[in-house]
């Protein structure tokens, strides 16, 4: 395998070097390629991704296809704008001069995708880097493997493997690629992880996106209209099965309104699921068995409210725990599943003491009718991204950055973001020639005295 990649990296270097990626109308027409082969394939990317985890078709079209075609139509319709050189004031210091920024492609990049949404972050990010103009190998998550198949299939339909590949396999795999000399790395997954990724990159200095995780507050104010804030939480927690990056991990409730926050919460998980999760259809699984016994292990010792019952080796019932422990197993790792546990607050300083707690998280949701107290928690926080009165939703903004801060990522992507974040750019000033000011030459003599004016025109 080891050879087999070298030959690929090989491959794709002089495929870059040669120019071919550098013509922007051959950039749009593979991208319009990418999105016809997704259309025509759209229903067999559906069921890749139920044989993977059970998920509804609803869901797979909601959070996979329509945004990853959603996407490609924004980079096809853009893609002449976004690549076309910026002007920018010019300095008066260099004056005669103009001045431009130009958006280059880095080169050879390495995408790493998770299972959690195996084809929408898998392909989101491969479409800014083709859009900027870059070769790119794909390692997508080995617990999907039926998505990673189609996802293959795809790639290799749509471009020349020196230009995109798809590279399938386990963790020695994703070492093995990460031993490589890359021009950008982009990966999603847990901060453990990205911290490995991000040691690997160091040796090159390689620049890097890490899209990672962590403990996200949901906090709920006592002035809200529960049954909708119960609807919207229950919607974020258990849409993919709890398995979202940015899906609430715990609730924080003022202690007066908690006992009806959780029958809400009770109530619209049936409204959502039935009494029976385990034979609605619209109930998303657990990836594996062993992500299911981590979860069950999670629950071991705590107070559960709603759920906590396993339907067999890959699901788990979606679960309301009180009050757990700040110290126990469950508030100590993110959750990724579908658990939530509740935690009561008396004041606002018990809230700071509970998220403080934790390593700044990818995202923060507050529900409350006072504008004053969700700003204050906006403002007192720092966090990825977030919502007032939603859960998730940010997510689905293009105009609006994707990624975490400290441990739970580092940069951001999302429509013209995408293309900017695998693109470097490159400032030049273009310098008449019929005027040269000989202030800035040696000798010095005699010219300090014009320092002082020289900073109002920096």
């Amino acid at each position: 395998m080891e050879a087999h990649i070298n030959s690929i990296l090989k491959l794709q270097q002089t495929f870059f070097n040669e120019g071919n990626t550098r013509n922007i109308s051959k950039r749009k027409t593979v991208l319009k390629d990418l999105k016809k082969e997704i259309e025509n394939r759209e229903q067999d990317i559906a069921k890749a991704i139920y044989n993977d985890f059970k998920k509804p078709e609803f869901e797979v079209l909601l959070t996979e296809t329509k945004i990853v075609l959603s996407d490609l139509k924004d980079a096809i319709r853009n893609i002449h704008k976004w690549t076309k050189p910026k002007r920018v004031t010019p300095s008066l210091l260099n004056f005669p001069s103009a001045a431009k920024i130009i958006k280059e492609p880095y080169g050879r990049v390495l995408i790493m995708s998770p299972w959690n949404y195996p084809f929408q972050l898998a392909l989101s990010p491969l479409i800014g880097a083709v859009a900027a103009g870059n070769t790119v190998v794909l390692k997508p998550s080995e617990l999907t493997p039926n998505t990673s198949k189609i996802i293959s299939e795809i790639i290799l339909k749509v471009f020349p493997k020196e230009y995109v590949t798809v590279v399938e396999g386990d963790k020695i795999i994703a070492q093995t690629l990460l031993e490589e000399k890359w021009d950008y790395i982009f990966f999603t997954g847990s901060p453990h992880v990205g911290k490995i990724v991000y040691q690997s990159a160091a040796k090159y200095l390689t620049p890097v996106t890490l899209e990672l995780g962590g403990k996200n507050p949901c906090i709920v104010d006592e002035k809200i209209n529960i049954k909708l804030s119960a609807k919207r939480i229950v919607w974020g927690k258990f849409i993919n099965g709890g398995q979202t990056c940015i899906a609430p991990d715990y609730i924080l409730v003022d202690s007066k309104i908690k006992t009806q926050l959780i029958e809400a919460l009770k109530q619209e998980i049936i409204n959502a699921y039935t009494k029976n999760p385990e034979e609605s259809k619209d109930y998303v699984h657990i990836v594996n068995e062993n992500h299911t016994n981590r979860l069950k292990n999670l629950l071991s010792g705590q107070e559960i409210l709603f759920g906590g019952v396993s339907y067999g080796k890959n699901s788990l019932a979606p679960t309301l725990v009180n009050e757990p422990s700040l110290e126990s197993p469950l508030m100590q790792e993110e959750i990724f599943g579908p658990i939530l546990p509740i935690i009561s607050y008396k004041n606002e300083e018990e809230i700071k003491s509970v998220i403080t707690k934790y390593e700044k998280p990818l995202s923060l949701y507050v529900f409350s009718k006072r504008s004053a107290f969700a700003q204050k928690i906006i403002n007192e926080f720092s966090f990825g991204g977030g919502a007032i009165n939603d859960t998730v939703v940010h997510f689905v903004n293009k105009k609006l950055p994707f990624g975490g801060v400290g441990n739970s990522g580092l940069g951001a992507y999302h429509g013209k973001l995408t293309f900017n974040t695998f693109s470097h750019s490159k400032p030049i000033v273009n310098r008449g020639t019929w005027l040269d000011i000989p202030l800035r030459y040696a000798p010095y003599a005699k010219k300090t005295k014009w320092a002082g004016m020289l900073e109002r025109f920096m």
